[in-house]
């Protein structure tokens, strides 16, 4: 059974090591991080939401604009307004700087959504991915109540039998090498970038 689910897309973010520049807006290959979030999300949802605290950059594209509720700077302020905001049971959030997510892992995620748990994440060696994750949007309360009492990390919010785990194996059928969850923090993920998209270019040519 399909459930309606929501896109968010999270920009938030001090972009300190960037020199204060709107992370979402580097650009990878030439185009910029947000607009590749934005091709892979706007054709898969019907309702798609960007959190973010400079709404007037990005008015040009067709999405909900929101903010943050809470003045904390976490993940989890941005998950929050998702949920707040959304009109689905449940909501994919996934962040502006990943500039290789892949369709298919975002259909990977929304088939994985039950309605048994209350988070559904995807699961490598590296550990958990709660950027790049299904939440339902009972769990505002429990979210809110955290946000509160200052307690940030994502996964501590729900109990771990209500967090569905999405298993490495079934991730690398829809993308063998997991670029999906490759993220920019620092300049030189940037740089990184830049050499895995040519590397994905060149592959791409020889197939």
């Amino acid at each position: 059974m399909d459930i309606p689910c929501s896109g968010v897309i999270l920009a938030g973010g001090r972009n300190s090591r960037f020199g204060g520049r709107e992370k979402a807006f580097l650009s990878v290959g030439g185009k910029r991080l947000f607009e590749r979030i934005y091709g892979v999300c706007r054709p898969l949802f019907d309702e798609l939401i960007l959190v973010t605290n400079n709404p007037g950059a990005y008015l040009r594209w067709d999405l909900h604009i929101v903010t943050d509720l809470f003045a904390v700077r976490s993940s989890l302020t941005g998950i929050h307004a998702g949920l707040f905001y959304a009109s689905n049971p449940y909501i994919f959030v996934v962040a502006c700087d990943t500039p290789f997510l892949r369709p298919e892992i975002v259909s990977c995620m929304l088939e994985a959504i039950d309605e048994r748990f209350d988070a559904i994440m995807p699961e490598t060696a590296k550990g958990r991915e709660p950027l790049c994750a299904a939440y339902a949007r009972r769990c505002l309360p429990a979210v809110e109540r955290s946000l509160e009492k200052n307690l940030l990390k994502i996964q501590r919010v729900f109990r771990p039998g209500r967090i569905r785990a999405v298993a490495e194996a079934r991730l690398r059928r829809e993308d063998p090498e997991l670029i999906s969850f490759f993220n920019i923090n620092t300049p030189q993920d940037l740089d990184a970038a830049e050499r895995m998209l040519a590397d994905v270019e060149t592959e791409e040519r020889k197939s």
